[in-house]
């Protein structure tokens, strides 16, 4: 039986709030992880994520529910999917939103444990007010194919989109004897009766041996199919870690299903980055969120009752057949506080910069590489901690070294970049988390760090003779959603959080 939600004493509870994010979407208390139903409906985003609100660690899955006017602010709403049904007992997995008829839709993957394993299949819930919903009389709506091509308990999260009249959605899947990932396309035209269409793509080489989290959309006249491959084979070095995030370019054939691609790009560089979710602006921008995160990893700030938390929005775009993504122009709405800016700077010894600093803002730099053969960005130095983001234009690689930064596992991340004159940086730091944008997004590493409070000095480093600096501004960045309010005693969660009911 799935836990009742009622019962509020249970709750976690905050009680220290020195990494929870000051601008990140993150849950009010209790564990997160990956975003479902990222969507623009009725003048509002909404992102909903896996949330297990007992406890701040992986446990059985509701969504929980987040809104926005602009992407830069949110608030929290009432939890929208409780595992309460038969076919969803053992957790409401992810899926996505969408708006059909004036109300909102739900499909997610309600998952069952059997002796065998796992029981996926895919289920409905709609809103007419995209708030409160209830789950379609005909769950599940999508069962597995019974077939000797998929596995039928690796069997989840859709993606549902429209095209020419008629529904489709991706789900994600494996191969029966679990050596391929794969992607099932499934069509629709009432969204309620679907039908199996193709295999629309599957794992070649090393590329992971089951697809979690695929979305699908057209981004500058191209097809690109977003997931995140897990299982995958490090040895080699092509991937650091064994889950991933990317996305394949291509084109799908409607008729056939199929979708013919080019090679996996991956979309960050960083420790901690997973399935990525994606949704279109009124404006026909698309804008992706995702989980700021990893799998099996310590999570300091689980003491403090809460883990896990979103990365900031970005745009999507590709060009001369590359990904890029950048954060989403809303984001300048938390720029609150005047401007620190410098320009012509011309260092030659390690350099703070005065009111360049702050463990929540955002730094845009522009280094003039030709004069710069080697430099260092540290960020939240204090006592014996720092993060820092190394680049050497004799390798063409930038490196992020978190071997100091706190109590964050101690590890170093490097990656080849594109040689420029050229360098910009867009750096979005946060209590608990750094997000690094590199030329226009040709380039993204994301990774959690876990500072003292007082570290939030920033250094400018040459590593040979000089770092010539054309500009650099900090711009602190405001609270871009409710704080959780500590207390020592223990409070009344039902009266301080209705939105749980």
């Amino acid at each position: 039986m799935s836990e009742k939600i009622t019962d509020f004493k249970r709750f976690a509870q905050i009680t220290d709030t020195r990494w929870y994010p000051r601008y990140h979407l993150a849950a009010p208390s209790g564990w997160c992880n990956d975003p479902n139903g990222f969507c623009f409906h009725n003048g509002q985003y909404h992102c909903f994520y896996q949330y297990y609100p007992y406890g701040a660690e992986w446990g059985l899955m509701h969504w929980g529910h987040a809104v926005s006017d602009d992407l830069a602010y949110w608030k929290h709403l009432p939890i929208a999917l409780k595992p309460d049904k038969p076919y969803d007992a053992d957790g409401c997995y992810s899926g996505c939103a969408v708006e059909f008829d004036k109300k909102l839709y739900l499909m997610y993957t309600g998952n069952l444990k059997c002796e065998s394993g796992h029981i996926q299949t895919q289920c409905l819930a709609k809103s007419d007010d995209g708030v409160h919903f209830t789950k379609s009389e005909n769950n599940p709506i999508i069962r597995a194919e019974v077939s000797g091509e998929i596995h039928c308990g690796d069997f989840r999260d859709p993606k549902i989109w429209e095209h020419d009249g008629k529904f489709y959605a991706v789900i994600g899947s494996r191969t029966p004897d679990k050596n391929f990932g794969q992607v099932l396309l499934y069509e629709s035209e009432d969204m309620e009766h679907w039908n199996f269409k193709s295999i629309a793509a599957r794992s070649e080489r090393n590329l992971g041996r089951m697809w979690e989290c695929p979305n699908f959309a057209e981004i500058d006249g191209y097809d690109v199919l977003i997931f995140s491959p897990m299982e995958l084979d490090t040895a080699d070095e092509k991937f650091f870690n064994d889950r991933q995030a990317g996305v394949l370019i291509g084109k799908l054939d409607y008729e056939t299903g199929k979708f013919e691609h080019g090679d996996f790009q991956t979309l960050d560089e960083g420790f901690d980055f997973y399935a990525p979710q994606v949704t279109k602006t009124p404006d026909g921008r698309t804008i992706l969120i995702g989980w700021l995160d990893t799998w099996h990893v310590d999570m300091p700030e689980s003491v403090d009752g809460w883990a896990g938390q979103m990365t900031v929005p970005r745009e999507l775009h590709v060009r001369d057949g590359k990904i890029f993504s950048t954060p989403v122009k809303e984001l300048e709405n938390l720029r609150k506080w005047q401007e620190v800016s410098y320009e012509n700077l011309f260092l030659t010894e390690p350099t703070a910069l005065k009111d360049v600093e702050g463990d929540a803002c955002e730094i845009v730099l522009n280094v003039d590489a030709k004069r710069s053969e080697k430099f260092a960005i540290a960020v939240r130095v204090g006592d014996d901690e720092q993060t820092c983001l190394i680049y050497d234009a004799t390798t063409e690689t930038f490196t992020l070294d978190c071997d100091e930064s706190g109590e964050s596992p101690k590890s170093v991340r490097e990656f080849s970049v594109k040689p420029t004159d050229k360098v910009k940086l867009d750096i979005f730091i946060d209590r608990s988390s750094l997000e690094i944008f590199i030329n226009d997004g040709a380039k993204v590493i994301s990774s959690r760090i876990y500072p003292q409070r007082k570290s939030q000095k920033i250094v400018f480093m040459p590593l040979t003779d000089s770092l010539a600096i054309d500009s650099v501004s900090c711009h602190k960045l405001d609270f871009g959603l409710p704080h959780p309010h500590v207390k020592d005693t223990e409070v009344n969660l039902k009266n301080q959080f209705p939105f749980l009911e």
